[in-house]
């Protein structure tokens, strides 16, 4: 495994800290040059080990795989404006 920078590593757990993993693997692949599934899973074992040892330091969950939840949600919303609209068409 390539070494890094205690800079390169604090910009990382930085990036991690706060949900920013695409940040954390841009700056993993500059500083070791290694291609983007390399630094993807490095990135991703760092993630759980930090979580694991830090967990205090996140700011958001662990991401979830999919966007059901948001699908869902945005769903809903359509369905809200379309009950809105046509209870004022029923009104008039």
């Amino acid at each position: 495994m390539p070494n890094l920078s205690t800079d390169h590593r604090h910009e990382m757990n930085a990036a991690l800290f706060v949900g920013k993993k695409i940040q954390a693997i841009k700056v993993y692949r500059q500083a070791t040059g290694q291609g983007l599934k390399e630094s993807k899973d490095f990135v991703e074992a760092l993630e759980r080990q930090l979580r694991a040892e830090m967990p205090e330091n996140f700011e958001t969950p662990p991401a979830k795989a999919g966007c059901a939840g948001l699908f869902l949600f945005l769903l809903g919303l359509g369905y809200l404006g379309i009950k809105a609209a046509w209870e004022i068409v029923s009104a008039s």
